[in-house]
């Protein structure tokens, strides 16, 4: 078995994706355990949904996909950060009217336009093992952006993220930083998507911040213990795709659930 580990990474595609794959689970474990505290755990999956529908509009009018659909899922983020303001209309009823709304857009478009059904499947179900160098290099920079910035507004995500009218009372500008950290989501998520796909991307954000709070009490901690569990179980993962022939992402979920349910058992004898 660790022959076969050492050989897959012989293979440059193969290096590539753990490069990427690393970066992109490290800001989605970041950027999930703040979403998990403020309740909003499953935005990542109402995003990936309107994700999924703006590359079906780029694919259709021949608009660059990328910066497309990083836009639109900024935009949808940000609504979704305030939509906590409203009281008529609470977090996760948004999340699931952006995602079944977006999703069922893409799905048209898609059934309308001849020739995008292959592209599109990549993002739905995931494909970083067929990632080309140039699709390496932009991830890359956009995940050390990303991790670069969110270590740089550490502080300020922080105190949003626990009580927003406490850190406005304090002179914190909690508009400012909440746009940050939509932009922050929007990136990982598109990134995320072609990684993972759609269908699991919120697997990312969701589990590593989750599991590292069986056992971790504080906030710094559960953050380095979700970046570890990221790596950790995106390593494993592909590992584990590589050597049985199954899907990247399905490999990575299954990795994360037992992870989980470990730390589970381990937090539980602590208590």
């Amino acid at each position: 078995m660790w022959n076969d580990f050492v050989q897959m990474f012989s293979y440059p595609f193969m290096v590539r994706a753990l490069i990427v794959g690393i970066l992109v689970s490290l800001c989605a474990a970041a950027l999930g355990v703040t979403l998990v505290l403020k309740r909003y755990s499953m935005i990542g999956d109402g995003l990936s949904h309107v994700g999924f529908g703006a590359l079906a509009v780029a694919a259709a009018f021949q608009v660059a996909p990328l910066y497309l659909a990083v836009l639109v899922v900024f935009v949808a983020a940000l609504i979704l950060l305030r939509i906590s303001e409203n009281g008529k209309l609470k977090g996760d009823a948004a999340i699931a009217l952006f995602s079944t709304g977006a999703l069922a857009l893409g799905v048209m478009i898609v059934s309308m336009t001849k020739g995008m059904n292959a592209d599109l499947n990549n993002y739905m179900f995931g494909s970083i093992l067929a990632m080309s160098e140039e699709d390496v290099r932009l991830s890359v920079f956009l995940s050390v952006a990303v991790l670069l910035l969110y270590g740089l507004f550490y502080h300020k995500i922080f105190a949003v993220t626990f009580d927003e009218t406490f850190a406005r009372a304090t002179g914190v500008k909690v508009e400012l930083y909440r746009t940050v950290l939509a932009f922050l989501i929007a990136i990982t998520v598109v990134l995320g998507m072609r990684m993972m796909g759609t269908l699991l991307i919120s697997s990312l954000i969701i589990f590593p911040a989750l599991t590292a709070m069986r056992v971790c009490k504080n906030f710094k901690g559960v953050i380095i213990c979700s970046l570890v569990l990221a790596a950790i179980s995106f390593t494993l993962g592909l590992a584990m795709s590589y050597m049985l022939a199954t899907p990247t992402g399905a490999s990575i979920v299954v990795v994360d659930m037992v992870l989980f349910l470990g730390f589970s058992l381990l937090g539980a004898g602590k208590s």
